[in-house]
């Protein structure tokens, strides 16, 4: 049937879900607030006591955080009370007192010839079950009894056997008195191009019934004993009922299982399910002939929010794993991932469990790995990393690969494993920072312009440039180091995205640059504490870090990251004008002349204009911050000393 536009939403605004589900449950008062439509109580769907299902009435959205059954009002009662989509639609309006919209006649015509494909269906699968157990099917018993299938195993899954006869199906459904274009139309026979004469689709194959999630039977598979067979396994086409994309073997039963607390296993076939749920992994599903779609994951994760993927240890097995990631990526979200179970090379479920038993294949699926190790694998395995160039590439695939993860909390999690896995990769036997030992972190001096060494002594100040502006304000540059350092360490997934300015990055207190490294290296949380706690803790107590915004919005890494562009853009800006003044030192060593008056004047508008970023000194004039208004040949210097300005260095000019 057929409903009028904004019917279903005006249904659930009329009706509040917790008077829906209350019918069902006890509510927890000391758990649940009435008044902001906050309710808990322990779930109708599994046995518990604990009080873990939550009614969100204000939303209109219920969700198990045991079994993770979840829904709205109309799925409630479709769960609760084992009814189809529309009979809920019609309990729920009689309850809201909403008429039901007239019967729409098209489809209404639609939906009864669904029900008669159907129907076809249903008496095709009876037909093959009789057909195995007679004499014609001895061949397909004898497969199946190898397989270790006996005949309660058969009766379970539905398997039959279709007769090698071109119209034994077809004869048997016109029998039973369906018309020949519903037969057609079912799937279960086809028409030949050359003669248009109706033939069984899957004739002198095992079959297998396919179902949707209410148990209905949809379609058929076949399993060819034929060695010369084009096609071992053969799925029955799209039709009004079938659709291969948006459906799973196994799916009705898997949930079931799934909602009593069982992991949900995706394997490749229908023996695998088959032989998976005979050894105790009831929770089992795989896709219908195809490559996973965006359909199909979604309806795996309205069952499991963590299904395994189990895959054969074989490259076709691997491959098809890279595609799950490639789909799964953009559709990530907070408690919603996929997990990958790879079998020992050459064999599938059904072979390692006959070989070594239920516990070697549970095995394989507690050591399912994240995506992210998959992802990782896949950009890494059997490539050589031996040059700037190469390792490049490689983060340039990755950060491509992560940034089509759209939720940005993910996001930051995955660059923070990518970031660890990065570091097991080329931090072992570099020299200084990355090399193998711990690194010794000590009194720095600073970098002297020309000196063959960038740790020799400074060259003493000259007296009349100690008290410039420029100078001066360098204690800005400590509280812009600490604010840049607390963000990272309040933001930790954001490292990734700002590594290749952190990494040549040095902090003015060796300390606390110390802290930076092992951001880069991977440390967060208590872990990144328990190596530099008081350093850690002596940046975020400082008054100017603990009123930051990016500080206080711990929750919002997107202003997070617009807030450390801009503090690492001003850093930059500030240091330019340090470099000039020590070159403006050692150039005239410590003569003070006009020239040095004009090189200060010239580095501190500058250093002004690189604050507002360079596009600043883009435009043909422009007020400085002293009110002097500067021309095209002032800005040009501005522009060049922008330019020399290289934050990668420490501030240092560039060559």
């Amino acid at each position: 049937m057929s409903l009028p536009p904004g019917f279903i939403d005006e249904l659930r605004t009329r009706v509040s879900l917790s008077q829906v589900v209350g019918r069902k449950v006890t509510w927890d008062m000391r758990k649940s607030n009435q008044g902001k439509g906050d309710m808990w109580a322990p779930c109708p769907f599994h046995q518990e006591k604990s009080a873990s299902f939550h009614v969100d009435d204000r939303k209109g959205f219920y969700y198990c955080f045991g079994c993770q059954a979840k829904g709205d009002a109309l799925g409630f009662i479709m769960e609760s009370e084992n009814l189809g989509f529309m009979e809920a639609v019609e309990l729920l309006a009689r309850e809201a007192g909403m008429p039901m919209p007239a019967r729409d006649p098209q489809a209404a015509q639609k939906a009864d010839r669904r029900s008669q494909l159907a129907e076809v269906m249903e008496e095709a699968i009876k037909f093959c079950r009789l057909q195995l157990k007679t004499t014609a099917g001895q061949v397909a018993r004898d497969y199946l009894d190898r397989r270790g299938l006996n005949a309660e195993a058969q009766e379970r899954w539905g398997i039959g056997w279709s007769p090698e006869g071109k119209q034994a199906v077809f004869g048997a459904m016109q029998a039973k008195g369906f018309a020949p274009d519903l037969i057609l139309a079912s799937g279960v026979c086809a028409v030949s191009d050359h003669n248009e004469t109706p033939y069984d689709r899957f004739r002198a194959r095992i079959t297998f019934p396919i179902r949707d999630g209410r148990g209905r039977a949809i379609s058929l598979g076949g399993r060819s004993l034929d060695p010369a067979a084009r096609a071992k396994y053969l799925n029955g086409p799209e039709t009004e009922l079938f659709d291969k994309g948006r459906n799973l073997y196994n799916l009705a039963p898997a949930r079931e299982a799934a909602g009593k607390g069982a992991p949900l296993v995706v394997a490749e076939g229908y023996m695998d399910v088959i032989a998976l749920c005979e050894a105790g992994f009831r929770a089992t599903v795989a896709p219908l002939g195809t490559a996973v779609t965006e359909e199909q994951l979604r309806l795996m994760w309205r069952v499991s929010p963590e299904p395994i993927i189990a895959l054969d240890g074989d490259a076709a097995g691997l491959r098809a794993a890279l595609r799950v990631i490639d789909l799964a990526l953009p559709l990530l979200e907070a408690g919603q991932g996929l997990r990958f179970a790879v079998l020992p090379k050459g064999l599938d479920p059904d072979d390692l469990i006959k070989a070594q038993g239920a516990g070697a294949m549970q095995a394989v699926l507690d050591n399912a790995q994240p995506m992210v190790n998959l992802l990782w694998q896949r950009e890494t395995e059997g490539r050589s990393f031996d040059s700037p160039e190469r390792k490049a590439a490689l983060d340039k695939t990755l950060r491509t690969a992560l940034m089509r993860i759209k939720d940005a909390s993910i996001r930051g999690h995955y660059g923070e494993e990518i970031k660890r896995l990065r570091w097991d990769l080329f931090g072992q036997g570099r020299g200084g920072q990355f090399g193998s030992g711990p690194r010794v972190v000590g009194p720095r001096k600073p970098w002297v312009p020309g000196a063959k060494s960038a740790w020799q002594p400074e060259l003493p100040p000259v007296a009349t440039t100690k008290s410039s502006a420029l100078v001066v304000g360098a204690g800005d540059e400590r509280v812009l180091e600490q604010l840049i350092l607390a963000v990272f360490i309040t933001h930790p997934s954001l490292v990734l995205r700002f590594e290749a300015v952190l990494e040549r990055l040095e902090f003015t207190d060796p300390f606390e640059d110390g802290v930076r490294l092992a951001l880069l290296q991977g440390e967060a949380g208590e872990k990144l504490r328990a190596g530099h706690r008081a350093v850690v803790e002596s940046v975020l107590n400082q008054n100017h870090v603990m009123t930051a915004p990016p500080i206080l919005k711990v929750d919002d890494p997107e202003f997070a990251e617009i807030c450390a562009g801009d503090m690492l853009r001003k850093l930059r800006s500030a240091r330019g004008g340090r470099r000039e003044v020590r070159e403006a030192e050692e150039d005239l060593a410590g003569l003070v002349d006009e020239g040095l008056t004009w090189r200060l004047a010239q580095a501190n508008e500058a250093r002004f204009l690189a604050a507002k970023g360079p596009e600043a000194v883009k435009g043909e004039g422009f007020v400085a911050e002293n009110g002097v208004e500067m021309d095209k040949d002032e800005l040009s210097v501005a522009r060049s000393l922008w330019d020399r300005i290289d934050f990668g260095r420490g501030g240092r000019s560039k060559p």
